[in-house]
């Protein structure tokens, strides 16, 4: 049947519909058809480079706090060096050294912090030793300071160093104690206690002795000058480092010394890690990091995620696992932050459940293709001019094509029609072939998202008309299904074009880690139900014969407004627009919108099913309201209803186009996920059509036995 529809479509020999003139017919121009084709080859030429880019990024690094790792080793009495062999041979690649601080020097025993008050308390209990009491004696111990004392040479060497840098000469002042040096500072006991202290080289080398590489977590200075920058990348020096991934809200050297550190990164080749954001768009604000990234390439940039540490706890380590497979195959997530877990799962110890955390996640992605150590980066991709030239045109007759499909006027103007094609093309291909044209890039991917699945549908309505007109008998309820099934699965395909346009329009590296991303998402959830709502207006008499052939979009929506509404009618309204709110507000990742329980066992039970778990809008809304309306048209249902479901058919088809909006997802997973979509929803429509078949079946012979009863 949609062989049959597609023969007499493109053939051109239009026949006249019955019950209506040419006023309702719309012609297709060929040429502009041609130039969307032309645009489509380009677009498909960048999604296949997009592709080969994507497929080469497949290293993950699996990193875990070293602290993290001893203190799992204190808590179950192990020594540390088996911790750590245990955890490499689960699958750990890097250990997150951050920098040292007296709250861990002070438990660790290298070096200790005595506030001045406690040591003046001592001294007036009698407890205070003889060299100390010499010092309180001569004035040298006052109760606003902090005494640092060193037990490792090589960390008391660092701290003091970084003290200096930090705080400056006129707050750190040497003493001597029984002939040892010793550090007095001008500082807040308490704060000075959990202030940075630079990267410990010590643990920096026992990470690398125990078979890891570091991923280092430096924090940046006040005032941070070059100088503060290079020795901080001169402890580096010589430790094997995964990543750097900067601590707190600033970047090493923001706001002046972010060349140096650029520099320095560059010189080392060492890549820069940066943090998801928790609304799982874009990344945690760390001021400088943009200019980093563009100063040393961004083909040198990785995505890392952690789970959070309020979340973890409620999260099955099954669950848990299945979150990292999703996370680095749906957002190229390339550095996996664990935590330990701080409960065991039931009839194990803690140890045995962190160990099984870990190695769960390595061999989960191992079996999905992954590989293990220095996280992946992007190969920094810039699509050709020539084709995305292409695409430009291709858009710009796409956009012509709607209009003319629309407006009768500009439909029976060939002229106007490539006048406007040629404005168009012009305007939106030149500045790309020039180099520039990154608001234009937006704009075309935001036509893309809403033209090509608005034509799709278009296109649809246009060919059941015809086939109507040919296709007297009417179809049985397989048949109805077959062929449902079938212009589902074509006018999916034809809005697949508009989703390789959307790719090829925003398709590059910034896009790929989501320093830029695409803002137009909301909007593609609403404005392909416009354009579509327009051209079935144009086609269809929505109130069934109260209108004649002229009547269009004006004159039939002046006939809604001007309907008087009823109490249930305004119920009906706002349910309606509840829907919407909730339909809009819960797409993305900002919206707060909650999802219920039920529905989250629902999504993870698609992840497993399916290499993509298709989108819920596709899945329960788009594609079996595709279905029914076939049938509702075929089966003369009313036109409102028709025109209901065929809104709701919209809904679908944005939905595959608007999948590839989200450009840190893998252009074949996005792919993958819109057929998955399609096929599974066109089943829940096939079933629905046979059960509403059924069920007027049932209505047909309860009539006939009540009519012959009364007889």
């Amino acid at each position: 049947y949609f062989g049959r529809m597609c023969r007499i479509h493109c053939s051109g020999r239009f026949r006249e519909f019955e019950g209506e003139n040419s006023l309702k017919k719309f012609r297709y121009n060929k040429l502009l058809l041609f130039f969307v084709l032309v645009g489509l080859i380009g677009a498909l030429f960048i999604s296949f480079e997009r592709h080969a880019v994507e497929v080469k990024n497949h290293t993950v690094d699996l990193a875990i706090d070293y602290e993290g790792l001893l203190e799992l080793a204190e808590r179950e009495g192990l020594p540390p060096e088996t911790v750590l062999a245990d955890a490499k041979e689960a699958g750990i690649t890097s250990l997150a050294v951050y920098e040292t601080t007296f709250t861990k020097l002070n438990k660790n025993g290298k070096a200790s912090a005595i506030a001045g008050a406690e040591l003046l308390a001592r001294y007036h209990a009698g407890s205070l030793d003889t060299s100390w009491r010499a010092l309180v004696d001569a004035g040298e111990v006052k109760g606003s300071e902090v005494y640092v004392v060193g037990h490792d040479p090589l960390t008391y060497r660092e701290v003091k160093e970084d003290l200096y840098r930090r705080l400056g000469d006129d707050r750190v002042r040497i003493l001597t104690v029984a002939g040892e040096e010793i550090l007095a500072v001008k500082a807040h006991y308490e704060s000075f206690l959990k202030m940075n202290l630079g990267m410990p080289t010590d643990e920096m080398q026992a990470v690398n002795a125990a078979g890891f590489k570091v991923l280092a977590r430096p924090s940046d200075y006040q005032n941070c000058t070059p100088e503060d920058v290079q020795a901080v990348f001169a402890r580096l020096d010589g430790i094997d480092i995964s990543e750097i991934v900067f601590s707190g809200t600033q970047s090493l050297g923001s706001p002046k010394a972010l060349q140096t550190t650029i520099d320095e990164m560059k010189a080392r080749d060492i890549p820069l890690g940066l943090i998801e954001a928790t609304t799982q768009l874009q990344f945690y604000k760390q001021d400088g990091m943009e200019e980093i990234a563009k100063g040393i390439g961004y083909d040198r940039i990785a995505r890392l995620y952690a789970i959070p540490k309020d979340e973890q706890p409620k999260l099955k380590i099954a669950d848990a696992i299945e979150r990292w497979s999703n996370t680095d195959a749906e957002r190229n997530i390339r550095i996996n932050l664990f935590h330990i877990y701080d409960k065991p799962s039931p009839n194990m110890s803690l140890y045995d459940t962190n160990m099984m955390y870990f190695k769960g996640v390595h061999d989960k992605l191992a079996d999905n293709g992954y590989s293990f150590g220095q996280a992946g980066t992007f190969t920094d991709y810039h699509a050709p001019r020539w084709a995305r030239a292409f695409v430009m045109i291709g858009l710009s007759a796409a956009v012509v094509l709607y209009l003319s499909l629309v407006i009768r006027a500009l439909n029976r103007r060939k002229h106007l029609q490539f006048a406007l094609f040629i404005l168009f093309a012009l305007c939106s291909a030149v500045p790309i072939l020039m180099g520039t044209g990154a608001k234009i890039r937006v704009l075309a991917a935001l036509a893309s998202a809403n033209v090509f699945p608005a034509l799709a549908v278009v296109l649809w309505l246009d060919c059941i008309r015809r086939l109507q007109s040919v296709k007297k008998k009417c179809l049985s309820i397989v048949s109805l299904i077959v062929f449902g099934f079938a212009a589902l699965l074509v006018t999916g395909a034809l809005s697949y074009i508009g989703a390789a346009y959307l790719s090829a329009s925003l398709a590059d590296t910034k896009y790929f880690l989501e320093f830029d991303i695409f803002r137009g998402i909301k909007l593609t959830f609403v404005l392909p139900l416009v354009l579509v709502a327009i051209a079935f207006l144009q086609r269809f008499d929505i109130f069934d014969g109260r209108f004649d052939n002229s009547a269009g979009v004006l004159l039939q929506l002046k006939e809604i407004l001007n309907v008087p509404v009823r109490v249930k009618t305004l119920i009906g309204i706002f349910v309606v627009l509840v829907a919407g709110i909730v339909f809009v507000a819960r797409s993305g990742h900002t919206s707060g919108m909650p999802v219920s329980g039920t529905e989250l066992k629902f999504r993870a039970f698609l992840e497993q099913m399916f290499y993509a778990r298709p989108r819920t809008k596709e899945l329960m809304i788009g594609h079996p309201a595709f279905m029914l309306a076939v049938m509702a048209f075929y089966r003369k249902w009313p036109t409102m209803l028709f025109f209901i479901l065929v809104l709701l058919a919209a809904i679908g088809q944005g939905s595959m186009v608007e999948t590839f909006a989200h450009m840190r997802t893998p252009i074949y997973m996005s792919f993958v996920r819109g057929v998955d979509g399609a096929i599974l929803g066109g089943i829940i429509g096939a079933v629905l059509m046979a059960l509403v078949a059924f069920w007027q079946t049932i209505l047909m012979r309860a009539q006939k036995y009540m009519a012959k009863e009364k007889k």
